[in-house]
């Protein structure tokens, strides 16, 4: 465990894949093809303390949706990719803009569309449903699944391994 903190303490950059992490991966679908998704208000305000304690955000998604740009933007969130089938490309322009390496940045993910990432990052997060290929291969797995709680715990965990976290909830005392 003491590996882990220590990764996570390097972090700068929260990367979150949407489908599945974010939302629990459903996608409504109206009459008139309109999609809609729901998010977890807590995993939402999870997002906004890592950001008010100065760790940048961004998602990295192979859909295109207006709810996730409109989502993303409420949130705070200014690097949204949306339509990366392949994420690598999005990934390393994120790291070249913010001057970061790969140990500064996490990668919460669900799906096989998230390995290559997850094989790069400095700690890559598997939710609790994920593909049992994204388990075995990340750093550090949620207890609760996609769109139910694992962003704001993933948020949490890396805040606490900061030593942001505390002081973050006390100021909700």
């Amino acid at each position: 465990m003491t590996e882990l903190r220590e990764r996570a303490s390097r972090i700068r950059l929260v990367i979150f894949d949407v489908d599945g992490v974010l939302t629990d991966g459903s996608l409504y679908l109206g009459d008139d093809g309109q999609e809609y998704k729901a998010f977890n208000s807590r995993d939402g305000h999870g997002m906004v303390l890592l950001r008010e304690s100065g760790i940048r955000l961004a998602v990295i998604t192979g859909r295109n949706s207006n709810v996730v740009q409109m989502r993303m933007e409420s949130l705070g969130v200014s690097d949204i990719f949306q339509g990366y089938r392949h994420k690598l490309p999005a990934y390393e322009q994120l790291k070249q803009v913010h001057g970061l390496t790969d140990d500064q940045v996490a990668y919460v993910g669900d799906d096989i569309i998230d390995l290559p990432v997850m094989r790069r990052v400095g700690l890559a997060i598997a939710v609790a449903d994920a593909d049992p290929r994204v388990r075995e291969l990340a750093h550090w797995r949620t207890t609760a699944p996609g769109g139910r709680g694992a962003a704001r715990e993933a948020c949490e965990f890396i805040l606490d391994a900061q030593g942001h976290l505390e002081p973050l909830l006390a100021s909700y005392a």
